[in-house]
């Protein structure tokens, strides 16, 4: 009886690794993109990219932006076109021929692609290329570590529910109104929904967003210890609004005692800039709503 119920068990963990695990790829499988001599191919990846490898020495590439790598065919001298040998190296690869493996890296995906040779000339040559869903393989990392990608979804998430319950902290200066709508915690991080009103017919620029641990109280006698706080994303990044502009700031867990405040501090962009700030008490955060 053992022995059966161990078999058993054995074919069920068997079957539930057989689902759970990532399809192996071969050349053959890999779907072909065509690069040719003269044009760059940028690969846009919809989270930033670690890392990219190519196959071969025939390509060549870097990361111009977080999300971008750009692949180009390393170019031969053919300055000198009359001479036979410069003309037979301008021609070195045929139409087809294999210009090796592209594959990109990104935070929680793999991507692959053959890379086919195409003469220098045809229109239809692909300048541009977004990786697909179907094209990306996950790749498992730290399971509390979430991509920008989980992370901007998260965030929508958030933007898209009402705001219109009592915000947690809320300050007005300036015909500025500043509010701290709600905190919510997904894993090992925590997700701060900020609403600014401008009651004044004067746009607002942003010049920063500061968030420090700072001490309540401030002795004479001793130095004030302030600790900055980085968040690790934020879903929208522009910097000037007219009326309303909310916003989710994202960072990594953290925690301070109760003689200590979350100050944030908003701060205009002009010389005499209005600039305002709220103090959040730590028990409000460790009032944080799930999501």
């Amino acid at each position: 009886m053992k022995k059966t119920l161990y078999i058993v068990l054995l074919f069920i963990v068997n079957c539930l690794t057989a689902q759970t695990a990532t399809k192996e790829k071969i050349v053959s499988d890999l779907p072909e993109i065509e690069i040719t001599e003269g044009i760059n191919l940028h690969i846009i990846s919809p989270e930033p990219i670690q890392y990219v490898d190519l196959s071969t020495q025939k390509l060549t590439g870097d990361l111009p932006s977080g999300n971008i790598a750009r692949i180009k065919i390393i170019g031969v001298d053919t300055s000198d076109s009359k001479n036979e040998e410069g003309a037979m190296a301008h021609n070195r690869y045929g139409t087809g021929e294999n210009m090796g493996i592209i594959t990109v890296v990104a935070q929680s995906f793999i991507a692959q692609y053959k890379a086919v040779y195409r003469m220098p000339g045809n229109l239809n040559t692909v300048t541009n290329l977004h990786i697909q869903p179907e094209e990306m393989q996950p790749v498992e990392f730290d399971k509390t570590a979430f991509s920008s990608m989980e992370l901007k979804k998260f965030a929508t998430d958030i933007i898209q529910q009402a705001s219109g319950q009592n915000p947690i902290r809320k300050v007005t200066d300036l015909k500025l109104s500043f509010q701290l709508n709600n905190v919510y915690v997904i894993s090992d991080y925590i997700f701060l929904d900020m609403t600014i009103q401008n009651n004044s017919n004067l746009s607002y620029d942003i010049e920063d967003l500061k968030f420090t641990l700072e001490d309540k109280k401030i002795y004479k006698a001793t130095n004030n210890q302030s600790v900055d706080l980085n968040p690790i994303y934020q879903l929208n990044t522009q910097k000037q609004f007219r009326k309303s502009f909310r916003n989710i700031y994202v960072f990594k867990k953290f925690t301070y005692p109760n003689s200590k405040v979350l100050k944030i501090r908003l701060v205009e962009e002009q010389i005499s800039g209005r600039t305002i700030e709220m103090k959040v008490n730590y028990s409000e955060i460790l009032k944080a709503d799930t999501l």
